[in-house]
């Protein structure tokens, strides 16, 4: 098969050329948009799930529903050791520039950007070490406006000004923010509070969060209120049907078909995992001869997509891990083996057994591989893998 032709994409966050089993997400965004745009009250979204189950390519699609629809959008990735102060005030000064060139009244615009500008000097040398970004230069900073140093009362100001300028357009402002877990506890909590008041105001802002499996913990464990502020989108791998549709419309529009038990053999290989799909779709169609494509084409292709899994998915995430984060997570693929992929929740208590140690003495293994995002802890006393097959791939090496 012409390799130049290849439909498939096994990219980071890289929109696949089918968006199957989305559908519903994206529907639901379209009437959220239009709710928010005619004041009628809407939640904001979070999206949660594994690594590798596409949150980030149904991030970039809800923007770019919310760019066709003319509103103001940002987005920013949380960092673990990063204040999300400087991060809004970029995202926000995008969506400010996307509709601020519509407005009519320059004035109102320089008095937004003055507020922003003022939010954004509130950051410390910290905070901004690293960024090459530097809030607008050609307006002066407002006083008295986004600029107390509460973050929470500094947002809800900020917010309610870029959404009020949105407003005026008929239009809104939405914020886009993965790999949200990874926000400071106050942070979120600061950003809860004023997304909470926005939505009482019945302004045009939406927060859009994508993160882990124990965001929604996260999230409520910052802000009781939490639990009703967004809607929780579980984003999980794709039913059958859905996965079958990923392999076959690109290969369509690409005049190749697939034999049933190819496909029978790449959905047992994959489980329906997004990035699995496209990685595996992608070097079937590199290996095969010609249409149909058949299962030994699956076959003779499936040894190179797993070594290519081992380095680049699976190995870069082992090699980050220290050799007792290893011990640790070894441990785990051999208690939360289930048959299929190794990736169930184990008791930390069950891992301190199984290596002989004292639960104790591995707190520091377990919280150096959640801040690493390799293990979350969904409920008190238990761990699992961020990576679906992860388990699979320990026991493996």
């Amino acid at each position: 098969m012409d390799p130049i032709r290849n439909p498939y994409a096994p990219g980071a966050g890289q929109r696949p050329p089918e968006l199957a089993g989305r559908d519903r997400e994206l529907e639901q965004f379209e009437i959220t948009l239009e709710r928010v745009a005619a004041g009628r009250p809407e939640r904001s979204m979070v999206l949660s799930g594994l690594r590798g189950v596409g949150k980030t390519v149904l991030l970039n699609a809800l923007r770019s529903q919310a760019v066709k629809r003319a509103w103001g959008t940002g987005k920013i990735e949380a960092r673990p050791d990063r204040s999300i102060r400087v991060p809004v005030a970029q995202a926000v000064h995008a969506a400010v520039r996307e509709v601020a060139h519509r407005h009519r009244d320059p004035d109102r615009v320089d008095q937004v950007a003055g507020v922003l500008k003022a939010y954004a000097l509130r950051t410390t040398l910290a905070d901004r070490k690293g960024l090459g970004w530097v809030p607008p230069l050609d307006v002066p900073a407002t006083k008295g406006r986004a600029d107390s140093g509460d973050l929470e009362l500094d947002l809800l100001e900020l917010f309610t000004d870029v959404a009020g300028l949105a407003g005026d357009l008929g239009v809104g402002i939405a914020v886009f923010v993965d790999e949200m877990q990874d926000i400071e506890a106050g942070e979120l909590a600061a950003l809860c509070g004023a997304c909470h008041e926005i939505s009482q105001q019945g302004a045009p802002l939406v927060v859009v969060g994508a993160g882990l499996p124990h965001l929604p913990v996260a999230l409520a464990a910052s802000r009781s209120y939490s639990e009703r502020l967004f809607r929780y989108v579980s984003v999980d791998r794709l039913p059958r049907e859905m996965a079958d549709r990923a392999w076959r419309v690109p290969a369509a529009d690409e005049g190749v078909e697939f034999e049933q038990e190819a496909l029978d053999e790449l959905y047992r290989l994959t489980d329906g995992y997004p990035y699995f799909v496209q990685a595996y779709g992608k070097v079937v169609w590199d290996a095969a001869v010609g249409s149909p494509i058949g299962v030994d084409d699956v076959a003779e292709a499936a040894p190179l997509a797993e070594s290519e899994l081992a380095i680049g998915f699976f190995g870069a995430r082992y090699e980050r891990a220290t050799p007792a984060e290893r011990d640790y997570m070894t441990a785990m693929a051999d208690l939360g083996a289930d048959g299929a992929t190794g990736d169930g929740p184990v008791a930390t208590a069950e891992v301190a057994r199984h290596l002989d140690r004292k639960p104790q003495s591995l707190s520091p293994a377990r919280d150096g591989l959640i801040k690493k995002g390799l293990v979350y802890s969904g409920e008190r006393g238990s761990v699992a893998f961020t990576v679906p097959h992860f388990g699979r791939f320990l026991r493996a090496r």
